[in-house]
């Protein structure tokens, strides 16, 4: 996994109601156990940082003592730097035993020339976790070369400080360990990185359940970015939404009013000409692009396809009906559009059954289980798993992200899987899936691949419809679940 990967299933098991410091001392034992089940009561130097990985490292100091070990710790950080409530939690723990008769010296590094040569028959590694790259500063690059000087057996917590989570690579200098003991998974660093450095590694069981990577949570909003503070117009993506009829104009404009909300700079419905008055009618912020004539037809294909060039990426479908001819411009318009799609609702089912033209380009469906018959040919069925099964196939056949809505949504790219619960009975309401796919469309054009945004845009919809649910309760309709989406983003 990522190093981003464990943020999120760190988040998510304590919005499950598993605290972070349940996972801190499940670390912090878990090291302890590795050393003192392949050493006898010896000398252990502990070198800390200020953040989660230190924290590992002060549990760990505990549970030695209480098995007869000496334990030294080099904190290379003001006590009043440390980043974490858990973290400064068991600091204060160990500040208290240090005043009594444990076999425990604590040492505050503030610069480098605190630092001494250690000669503790185990060196722990316990500076920079996980969230970390990039050259070594002072005192840290010290303290790395002291470990590595010592003639002590060298454990690394998670990650050897110095080498990159995310790539393996050594900027600089890196601690070279005999063990590195991970949590949870192994970073996919670690699978990449030189054995010089992370020595024999194991993994540790920390208590993580799996459905808080399967299911969606607060935590995989850590996925987005932050806005960059000197980003300019369009920079944070421009959206095309192609749909709409003379049944349906509201679908269009609640898809591009969601990708609104979602953060894109720009979104633009291109729609039949007769709509177009009463679509920029529902608010000042639609950009309407009137076509030749009362429906979508291939007479317009040539047109759409150049004007999606200025796009970032395209909504297709949104109410836009089942004329004939308008079926004929929804398969030229996947097959011939260069961009980032989401499809949805009506043309789903003219693309069906089974047959998504081949796309080197991210793509999403968002079917709801009718839709999902007529454009796969498969009915899905009613157990959770036999379902999952059956959107993996889909997925993996049409070469697509397939976002099946329902109780639980089944976000599947081929053998991987999303689960996302929020949302509730009143988003059975019209136009929370044209919410769903223009929220959708617009993480694809800020950047996401299709699976993220996919699960994500789930998570979000659902949310802004659980908000909506506590201000209305389930006679609330699809443009309340509009207003909160921007409620439902963490900045």
């Amino acid at each position: 996994m990522t190093p981003k990967d464990m943020m999120v299933a760190d988040a998510n098991s304590e919005a499950m109601g598993i605290p972070r410091t349940s996972l801190m001392e499940n670390a912090g034992s878990c090291l302890a156990r590795r050393i003192i089940n392949n050493r006898n009561p010896c000398k252990v130097a502990i070198f800390s940082g200020n953040g989660g990985n230190g924290g590992d490292g002060f549990v760990a100091a505990r549970y030695l003592i209480n098995h007869g070990f000496e334990v030294e710790v080099f904190l290379l950080s003001e006590p009043s730097l440390i980043k974490s409530s858990e973290t400064r939690l068991n600091w204060n723990v160990l500040e208290k035993m240090s005043n009594g008769t444990s076999p425990l010296s604590l040492n505050i590094i503030r610069d480098s020339s605190y630092l001494h040569e250690t000669d503790a028959e185990v060196v722990v590694d316990a500076i920079l976790g996980t969230g970390v790259s990039g050259n070594l500063r002072e005192p840290v690059s010290t303290a790395v070369d002291i470990i590595n000087q010592s003639e002590g057996f060298k454990v690394a917590v998670d990650v050897p400080t110095g080498v990159d989570p995310g790539s393996g690579m050594v900027a600089d200098n890196a601690v070279r360990a005999d063990v590195t003991v991970t949590f949870h998974k192994v970073k996919v660093g670690l699978n990449i990185a030189s054995v010089e450095y992370i020595g024999n590694l194991e993994i540790c069981d920390i208590g993580i359940p799996r459905e808080a990577e399967l299911f969606t949570g607060p935590g995989d909003l850590l996925r987005l970015p932050n806005r960059d503070k000197k980003s300019h117009k369009g920079q944070n993506g421009k959206v095309l939404v192609i749909g709409g009829s003379k049944e349906y104009s509201g679908a269009p404009a609640l898809a591009a009013l969601a990708s609104l909300g979602a953060g894109a700079d720009i979104s633009v419905v291109a729609c039949p000409r007769e709509l177009s008055q009463v679509i920029r009618s529902y608010s000042p912020d639609l950009i309407v692009h009137s076509l030749s004539d009362d429906f979508m037809n291939p007479k317009d294909t040539d047109e759409i396809v150049k004007f999606s060039e200025n796009f970032d990426s395209v909504v297709l479908g949104c109410g836009i009906g089942r004329e004939e001819e308008t079926s004929l411009a929804v398969n030229d318009l996947v097959v011939e559009i260069e961009k980032p799609m989401v499809i949805d609702a009506d043309a789903l089912k003219m693309l069906g059954p089974g047959v998504l033209p081949r796309r080197i380009y991210e793509t999403v469906i968002t079917p709801h289980a009718g839709e999902f018959r007529e454009f796969s040919g498969i009915g899905a069925p009613q157990d959770l798993q036999d379902k999952i099964k059956v959107v993996k196939e889909v997925s993996r056949e049409s070469e697509t992200t397939v976002l099946l809505k329902g109780a639980v949504d089944i976000i599947a790219r081929n053998d991987k899987l999303k689960l996302n619960s929020t949302g509730n009975p009143g988003m059975t309401v019209g136009g929370t899936g044209d919410c769903l796919a223009g929220l959708t469309g617009a993480l694809l054009a800020q950047g996401r691949d299709a699976f993220e945004a996919a699960f994500l845009g789930a998570y979000i919809n659902g949310l802004a419809g659980d908000l909506a649910c506590e201000e209305y309760g389930y006679n609330f309709k699809a443009t309340d679940v509009l207003n909160f989406i921007p409620r439902a983003y963490p900045f």
